[in-house]
């Protein structure tokens, strides 16, 4: 477009006093700018009457090109004799212009309008200060006027948008801001949000604000209010779409109110009853929190049984009255009815002729019978009365010296009966006479041992002196029999005493302890044993023995997950060994050097000079959240100098040994016999250890106090046989099962506390009721069994229950919660077993039956398997099956590697012994199809290895 200079100067118009000349050099000057152009026509006409300056009834507005459209601007203006456009201070060329004229008929003045278009090359070829502008210029005969600056820009919206609104998980009536910054664009974006693909009109919606700098506030959360959120922007040119965000409102679980107590659940004697609450008030929704604590409470209870009514004895006849009639009763109080008990049955009341029948006579009055009838009726009463009386008192005295014979004969010679009762009273007992075959063996020579005098109360410390105080230990006819010393707290747990575990006795044997986990005596040599127990020595170790040949077998360590497994053919022919095993309870021997910690116990095998062809499997329980990303653990051997070398790294290759780590226990292949343990060496403060956490109590002799003794002990079987070996010489109880809590290695204590204890029935000492231990004393827990003790102390002697619960977490860590709820009183407490599961019925299984799979069908595996193909090895498809996928280096190394995956199979297999599982896995790889686990006897090719039903298969 062509530009022209303006009369007068490029900033101004004509001089209001010479309007002709101005239109004279505008014309000029837009001839100079065409150049040779003169076509160019002047105003037709100018009015001559005066007037007035030009006066705009439209100016031009600001404008966009979108894409590439030109814009046109328009420009009115009354009364006006001429009008162009100045664009960035130039003038638009006359041709670019279109007018029109027109008449205001109310003023019969003249009106022009002018259009002129701006294209998109226009404004992108301008470079200036400001953005591209026009204005109108407006002549009359007095003078000129000029419009208002209108901008034109280029239209334009970007994609992206510079912030997505993010997605939010709230709780119901939180508050919730989306952020939403639109795309850069000319004009600026208007901004609309979307939910569900629905738009959101804040007017009617009063907890919706999107005024704020595009943002979407909902002040109060609802229900409703979760859904996908998205934000559009639009102007003239396009719209875009943010990212759905997607909000999420959640409501976290309350409790209801509590149920009324159930009834009692048994129909009399002591029970219990228990209320309950639903996690509903409200329900948990889109996620929220489940409600924390119990769920259901429970508490002891005592229902008064109902009790029968039952007569007393007949009263005695009454004076017979005159209708010749006596009477007697009896009453419903032996005893009486109680707690809805049935009332008695029959007639409380009796009546009858008081002369049988002789006060009547003829059917007369007594007034009118003869004296004579009534005297001779008084007579025969009389002496059947007497006759009665002799008879009665014959036979009494028939009875008395029957009795004083019979008593002759007895040889016991009791100087006071309170023996017979126990109790509280001061008694004493003698040994039988000699020849007397209704008391004790008579042949038995007198053991002045036996006499025992108790004085005062009886307090019995030991259970086996309460065995001694019972009728039948003191007067127990039969001599001969033998009796298992056991404490009664070990029989109301279910579980022998710890114990030291033997085979049969063998030539070839090596030392063993002297001591023993039960002992048979004579009843008569109870009482220095009894007295002597408490100086026995602590035993610092578990023992088991077995003799094993060329079968080979398993020896297990019953109650602490330790096992050896000995695979047919380790042991040469003809040879035989007593194989032994041993776990160090003592001080440990290994000492730990910085972060690392001992995680499973010591565990000896030997000989150690015994030679094996094929490697043994040996299982190590340990107390490791199993990880590699948090632990580095490490196999450890002692050497013949007592001190501790790494074998190996679970983690490691090995072509020496071969170590398989469980979630619970660790099964290592080895060449030798000597003592191991595992170490671990956490990475992070994440590691994890396993402890086990229970709870004991017991109450003191003629004490209102009861002790609480919580344990932290690593949770490995054997860790825990310890605890309850030491709390069966205190007197303990399990008050609650064993639960697990994950310790974590970061530094954090813990924190141990008695909660819930009822106000009114028991009280705590003052400072004790929470204690705390250091991090580095339970993460080292493996030296001694870690416990707190809790002295309460009962208000009256009456109270028998109690119920509370211990706390037992780490800070900013794991919390487990042990519900208390038993009685003190022996008689009435429950006994709760915690060793589920046997590892044995006899520590020592040699031969066939000691292992899973039978001996030909474990033949036919490795024939098939060993055998290479094309390929490659199958064995290495065998490993991968049963989930070993790492170190296939050292089976490699064997002279049957599938011999050695089995002997592992069954290492770890040992309690469940799943045939199921490897005939899938056979199954699985397409070389058998062998159904395992229907074995009949008539497959084996061997007489010596067939397997009965009990075991499985």
């Amino acid at each position: 477009m062509g530009r022209a200079a303006a009369p007068g100067g490029s900033g101004g118009g004509a001089p209001r006093w010479l309007p002709w000349l101005g239109l004279c050099f505008w014309a000029a000057g837009a001839a100079a700018g065409r150049g040779t152009d003169n076509s160019e026509v002047l105003p037709e006409s100018i009015p001559s009457a005066p007037g007035t300056l030009p006066h705009f009834i439209e100016e031009p507005d600001d404008a966009y090109i979108i894409k590439s459209n030109p814009i046109a601007l328009r420009c009115k203006a009354r009364p006006a004799m001429q009008i162009f456009f100045k664009c960035n201070g130039e003038w638009v060329h006359q041709n670019e212009h279109v007018s029109e004229e027109s008449l205001d008929e109310s003023s019969g003045l003249k009106v022009r309008e002018v259009f002129i278009n701006v294209t998109r090359q226009q404004v992108e070829d301008f470079h200036g200060p400001e953005d591209y502008w026009c204005q109108c210029v407006a002549w009359s005969h007095l003078g000129t006027s000029k419009s208002r600056k209108a901008s034109v820009r280029i239209a334009y919206l970007r994609k992206n948008f510079e912030q997505d609104p993010q997605g939010r998980e709230v709780p119901i009536e939180g508050m919730i801001v989306l952020h939403c910054r639109p795309p850069e664009g000319v004009p600026a974006a208007e901004v609309e949000w979307l939910k569900n693909e629905e738009p959101i009109d804040s007017e009617q919606d009063e907890n919706i604000d999107t005024r704020a700098d595009h943002n979407l506030i909902i002040r109060q959360a609802r229900l409703s209010d979760s859904g996908n959120y998205t934000c559009m922007a639009a102007n003239i040119v396009a719209k875009r779409r943010s990212l759905s965000a997607t909000v999420v409102v959640y409501v976290n679980g309350g409790w209801s109110s509590w149920t009324e107590w159930s009834a009692c659940n048994v129909r009399c004697g002591r029970g219990w009853q228990k209320r309950s609450r639903t996690c509903t008030n409200p329900a948990p929704l889109n996620g929220g929190a489940f409600c924390e604590g119990m769920s259901v409470q429970k508490i002891t209870c005592t229902s008064l049984c109902p009790v029968d009514g039952s007569w007393e004895v007949w009263s005695e006849w009454s004076v017979c009255s005159p209708e010749c009639e006596h009477l007697r009763i009896r009453e419903c109080t032996a005893p009486a009815p109680r707690n809805g008990g049935k009332f008695c049955e029959g007639l409380s009341q009796e009546s009858e002729n008081c002369t049988d029948g002789l006060c009547i006579l003829d059917k007369k009055p007594l007034h009118e019978i003869k004296p004579q009838s009534i005297e001779s009726a008084s007579d025969i009463a009389l002496y059947s009365g007497l006759g009665a009386a002799v008879v009665a008192v014959a036979v009494l005295v028939i009875g008395v010296t029957l009795y004083r014979r019979s008593q002759s004969d007895y040889g016991v010679d009791v100087i006071d009966s309170s023996a017979l009762t126990g109790g509280f009273q001061t008694f004493n007992f003698k040994t039988v006479r000699q020849g007397n075959s209704l008391l004790l063996n008579s042949a038995m020579q007198p053991d002045l041992t036996v006499s025992r005098t108790y004085s005062g109360p009886i307090c019995l410390q030991d259970p086996l002196d309460k065995e001694l105080m019972t009728e039948s230990s003191l007067f127990n006819p039969l001599s001969d029999i033998k009796v298992k010393v056991q404490s009664s707290f070990m029989v109301s747990l279910g579980v022998s005493e710890r114990a030291e575990y033997h085979g049969k006795n063998h030539s070839r044997t090596f030392p063993h302890g002297n001591n023993h986990s039960f002992s048979t005596m004579h009843p008569r040599n109870k009482t220095p044993y009894i007295q002597n127990l408490s100086s026995l020595p602590t035993r610092t170790e578990l023992r088991t023995t077995g003799v094993f040949g060329h079968l080979g077998g398993r020896l297990v360590m019953p109650n602490t997950g330790v096992s050896l497994l000995i695979p047919h053919g380790a042991i040469p022919e003809e040879n035989s060994w007593e194989i032994y095993m041993s776990i160090n309870q003592g001080e440990p021997s290994l000492q730990s050097d910085g972060s690392e910690v001992l995680l499973s116990p010591e565990v000896t095998c030997g000989p150690p000079d015994m030679i094996v062809t094929t490697p043994f499997a040996l299982t190590i329980p340990h107390c490791a959240d199993v990880s590699s990303e948090h632990w580095n653990i490490h196999l450890k051997k002692r050497t013949q100098q007592g001190k501790w070398e790494e074998v190996m790294s679970v983690e490691d290759e090995s072509t020496s040994c071969y170590c398989l780590l469980d979630p619970f226990a660790c099964h290592v292949l080895l060449d030798s016999f000597g003592t191991y343990a595992l170490t671990g060496e956490p990475i992070t403060d994440c590691a994890v250890k396993q402890l086990k956490v229970a709870v004991f109590g017991c109450m003191s002799c003629n004490s209102l106090d009861y002790n609480l003794r919580v344990y932290c002990v690593d949770n490995t079987p054997c860790a825990f046989q310890e605890v309850v070996s030491d709390e069966r010489h205190q007197g303990g109880q399990l008050l609650e099962e064993p639960k697990l809590l994950h310790f974590q290695g970061n530094t954090f204590s813990l924190q141990i506390s008695v909660l819930d204890i009822p106000p009114f029935l028991w009280r705590i000492k003052p400072f004790t009721a929470c204690q705390e231990v250091p991090f580095s004393r339970v993460w080292c827990s493996n030296r001694q069994p870690l416990h707190c003790a809790f002295s309460l102390e009962r208000y009256t002697p009456t109270t028998t229950q109690l119920s509370c619960k211990i706390c037992i977490r780490q800070l900013k860590g794991h919390e487990q919660i042990l519900q208390v709820q038993t009685s003190i009183l022996e008689s009435e407490r429950e006994a709760i077993t915690f060793f589920a599961q046997e590892d044995s019925t006899f520590p020592a299984q040699t031969g066939p039956k000691a292992f899973k799979i039978p001996y030909s069908i474990r033949q036919r595996i490795c024939a098939t398997f060993d055998t290479p193909n094309a390929k490659g090895k199958d064995w290495q498809m065998l490993a991968q099956k049963n989930s070993i996928n790492r170190n296939l280096s050292y089976f490699a190394t064997q002279s049957s590697p599938s011999a050695v995956i089995l002997n592992l199979w069954e290492a770890r297999h040992q309690h469940d012994g799943d045939l199921d599982s490897l005939a899938c896995a056979l199954e699985e790889i397409g070389r058998t199809h062998t159904k395992l686990s229907n074995i009949s006897e008539s497959q084996l090719d061997e007489a010596d290895f067939n397997y009965s039903r009990q075991n499985g298969l």
